[in-house]
């Protein structure tokens, strides 16, 4: 497996091979666990040569902390990469990536108006950078990111598709643990009895989702969410809101429960978690 550390190895290194082969590449900020893996054998399964990216992006933090404590365990990382065979890392400090601050700013319109946008300033123009940055240095044929992130994986589509960039964006399954708590690198915060709790994020969303299959309304079915959440005492709840998979736009009424998902953040102790449903998918 190679590792490359700077962005000209990398393209010295995956020019030749774009023309002869197809490249996958998964971007991740490393702490990886099943749900990463997953996209490395997704990308395996449809390309000739797979690269992971792991760099914890600082331009998508708007909190300091959040930055400073996310769990950052290279060594690790390397040994789960090489035992699925994925062929390259790439694995820049930051100064390789930002050598100076960034003065473009990208805007996503009404698709960062809501959830993550609206509670995370500036995040998504750090993800828009990084995300155009890696495909630009890698050219990866197709990238692979997880539906967990639905507003990110909706964004970085949109991007794809208005800048023309020949990459397909491919979007994969959320994995859950067995108690249904969505896999995720901040998922090791949590404390003993915070990682117990979790899961009952999931049984929200999985609940809300029964209910408007059987027939309820938006906003009683979003209320009722967040009654349950708020009845534990433990959870401070950023949003619950039921959208349009297409626009992310909130939605008064469900018309098609295939393009219908419900998405959440809470803070649990010092963790920030997000999870989403939508709503056909059997629960």
């Amino acid at each position: 497996m190679q590792i490359f550390e700077t962005i000209s190895e990398l393209r010295k290194s995956l020019l030749p091979l774009r023309l002869q082969h197809t490249l996958g590449l998964v971007p991740t900020m490393g702490a990886l666990h099943e749900g990463h893996l997953s996209l490395i054998r997704a990308s395996k399964a449809d390309n000739d040569y797979t690269i992971c990216s792991i760099f914890v992006n600082p331009t998508q933090f708007n909190n300091a902390e959040d930055l400073k404590h996310y769990p950052r365990m290279p060594e690790d990382d390397l040994k789960l990469l090489e035992a699925e065979g994925c062929n390259a890392v790439f694995m820049p400090e930051p100064i390789e990536m930002y050598p100076s601050e960034p003065v473009i700013n990208i805007g996503f319109g009404a698709l960062e108006t809501d959830m993550e946008g609206k509670h995370r300033e500036g995040h998504f123009n750090g993800v828009g950078i990084v995300v155009a940055k890696l495909l630009n240095m890698v050219q990866p044929h197709r990238a692979y990111f997880g539906q967990k992130d639905l507003q990110q994986y909706t964004i970085i589509r949109q991007m794809v598709k208005d800048l023309s960039m020949d990459t397909q964006v491919v979007a994969c399954p959320i994995v859950r643990e067995t108690d249904g708590l969505a896999m995720s690198s901040r998922n090791l915060r949590l404390t003993t009895e915070e990682r117990k709790i979790a899961p009952q994020i999931y049984k929200s969303l999985k609940h809300c989702a029964n209910q408007l299959r059987d027939g309820k309304s938006v906003a009683e079915a979003r209320k009722e969410a967040i009654s349950f959440l708020d009845g534990l005492d433990v959870f401070n709840i950023e949003y619950i809101d039921i959208v349009s998979t297409e626009t992310l736009a909130p939605i008064s009424e469900v018309s098609d429960f295939e393009k219908t998902a419900i998405c959440i953040a809470a803070h649990l102790g010092q963790v920030r978690l997000i999870d989403n449903l939508i709503v056909s998918d059997e629960v």
